[in-house]
């Protein structure tokens, strides 16, 4: 049984910051792999926004680098997502995804919204 819990989304002026968490719940025994946040605008398809592996090695989208920090929480099987200088583009539902032992999960997913 796994289970990821998001929390962090909200609306945001532009050039604000939010910060997402996302906690991988299991009690199965598995290990956690590699962790990340995607996102879906309405109309567009699911994109990659970030992700870290269980080395720490981080790799984002062209349109996120500089501007967003992918980081985790081994202790407490968490990742998290530091958005800074939003741009409206950014604003979309966020979904949180892990590999956990062989199977990939996804979270419910987390409304962003940059507005004026």
């Amino acid at each position: 049984q796994v289970q990821l819990v998001e929390s962090g989304g909200g609306l945001v002026q532009p050039g604000g910051s939010l910060r997402l968490s996302c906690v991988v719940r299991k009690s199965i025994f598995a290990a956690i792999y590699g962790m990340g946040w995607y996102r879906q605008a309405p109309g567009n398809q699911r994109e990659l926004v970030a992700r870290i592996s269980s080395t720490g090695s981080t790799n984002y989208v062209d349109s996120v680098k500089g501007r967003f920090t992918i980081s985790r929480d081994n202790a407490n099987n968490t990742v998290h997502l530091q958005m800074n200088s939003l741009k409206p583009e950014d604003t979309a539902v966020y979904y949180c995804n892990s590999r956990v032992g062989v199977q990939t999960y996804w979270g419910q997913g987390t409304q962003v919204t940059v507005s004026s």
